[in-house]
């Protein structure tokens, strides 16, 4: 199959690449600048509908900053796995970050959503 070397010189790879890197240093930037930018330590980090009037359930800043970590983290899995899994078959490398900016696209709109309901 292809061999590592070529991984950094496909386009696609590249191109999805960038978009993951993109949107986890986006989300990490604006979520950092929507957190300080509040007056509150209490932030909403959980919705359960079941429960009724007590559905929102409130959290700490470190519970928050989780979003920011969760988004490094899988930005940097995805890229480690999409390059070890390169030589074995293109297009698990392009799945696998194609998946990795979906995930960092719900993780913005997820965190996001939170941080309205406060």
């Amino acid at each position: 199959m292809a061999n590592s070397r070529s991984y950094f010189h496909d386009h696609l790879v590249l191109l999805l690449l960038s978009v993951s890197g993109f949107l986890a240093f986006f989300g990490s930037v604006y979520f950092i600048i929507r957190i300080a930018s509040s007056h509150g330590s209490a932030f909403i980090v959980q919705f359960r509908s079941i429960l009724g009037i007590n559905a929102f359930k409130p959290g700490s800043l470190m519970d928050m900053l989780a979003f920011v970590v969760f988004a490094i983290m899988v930005f940097v899995v995805h890229g480690v796995l999409s390059y070890r899994t390169y030589h074995i078959h293109r297009q698990l490398t392009i799945t696998i970050l194609s998946l990795g900016s979906l995930l960092l696209l719900l993780n913005i709109i997820v965190s996001n959503a939170l941080l309205v309901l406060r």
